[in-house]
C-alpha cells in the first residue's frame, strides 16, 4: 500500500475536512479575534487530523505488509490465516474473519469430497 493511494482513498474526508476548516474561517471573519486565534485552529485542527491518518496509515501498511511477505513465504497458501496476527483495526479483521471463513468452507468440501469418495 503505497501513501499516495492510502490518501487518494481518504480524499472525500480531507476534502470534507477543508471545507469545514473553510466554514470555520469563514464564521471566525465576523468576530474580532486575533490572527494567532485564526491560524491556530485550522492548524490545529488540520494537524490532529494528519496525525491520526498517519497512525491509520502506518498500523495498515504493517499489518498488510506483513500478510503480503508471509504469502509469499508460504508453500500453502491457504495457512495464512493461522499465521497472521488478529490486526488491530476493524477492516483487516473483517478480512481476516472473510479468509478463515473461507478456509473452513474450503476444508469442509475437501472433507465432504473425500468422505463420500470412500462411501462409494
Amino acid at each position: 500500500m503505497s501513501f499516495n493511494s492510502f490518501i487518494k482513498d481518504k480524499l472525500l474526508t480531507i476534502s470534507l475536512l477543508l471545507f469545514g476548516i473553510v466554514t470555520i474561517e469563514i464564521f471566525l471573519l465576523a468576530y474580532p479575534f486575533g490572527n494567532f486565534i485564526k491560524l491556530y485552529i485550522p492548524i490545529a485542527i488540520f494537524g490532529v487530523y494528519g496525525i491520526g491518518l498517519a497512525v491509520e496509515y502506518f498500523t495498515k501498511r504493517n499489518f498488510y505488509k506483513n500478510l503480503s511477505s508471509t504469502l509469499e513465504e508460504l508453500d500453502e497458501k491457504y495457512l495464512v490465516t493461522e499465521i497472521v496476527k488478529m490486526p488491530d483495526f476493524l477492516e483487516g479483521k473483517i478480512l481476516k474473519n472473510s479468509l478463515e471463513q473461507i478456509d473452513k468452507s474450503m476444508v469442509e468440501n475437501v472433507n465432504r469430497y473425500k468422505y463420500m469418495r470412500r462411501r462409494l
